[in-house]
């Protein structure tokens, strides 16, 4: 939901004498960090949780859909939905997986790390297919990530950003200001 209707929902609630919304279920990942911009500043602010969803952005950031990878050779990109195919996203994640094995991640790890590190964000939803990638994704649950790494994150996908959708001019505090989009360094695991 978008931010003005997060609001405008908080304001009829409070006329009304009616029940607020306590959450919102955002899509948020590294390569979708759009809700940076008004979404999650208007959670934090009127007091909603966060569930966030496609937190790995729908298994692009398993590293199983590189193009040109090993799982997945170039020329059979054809058949995956358009979304899976966009070359920025492509590239991002090309950038991405040096950074977490520099960290000593797998990208698994540092995409979920990352979106529980936002202070806006109250969880996230995971979907593993199978019994292995449902122990990787609690094995790596309190994964935290130190300012250089997401320093480095910030550096491949701009905060703010949805690859592959047009930006807006409006820049929020919290893309320019690091502390306000990051817990504090004792704060940072995913429990």
């Amino acid at each position: 939901m978008p931010a003005a209707q997060i609001v405008e929902a908080q304001w009829v609630a409070e006329r009304r004498g009616l029940a607020r919304f306590r959450t919102e279920q955002p899509h948020y990942s590294i390569l979708n960090r759009g809700i940076e911009r008004d979404v999650l500043p208007t959670c934090e602010q009127y007091g909603l949780g966060t569930m966030i969803w496609s937190p790995l952005a729908a298994g692009l950031l398993t590293g199983r859909f590189r193009k040109g990878g090993e799982q997945i050779p170039a020329n059979s990109l054809h058949w995956l939905p358009q979304h899976m195919t966009d070359a920025r996203k492509h590239a991002a994640v090309d950038h991405l997986v040096p950074v977490a094995e520099q960290a000593g991640l797998s990208l698994t790890h540092l995409a979920l790390a990352f979106v529980v590190n936002h202070p806006a964000v109250t969880s996230a939803i995971i979907g593993p297919r199978t019994m292995a990638q449902l122990d990787d994704l609690l094995t790596g649950a309190s994964t935290t990530l130190d300012d250089d790494i997401l320093d480095r994150i910030d550096d491949i996908v701009a905060p703010g950003t949805d690859l592959g959708a047009i930006d807006v001019a409006h820049v929020p505090a919290a893309l320019v200001q690091p502390g306000l989009r990051r817990r504090s360094p004792g704060d940072r695991a995913a429990a």
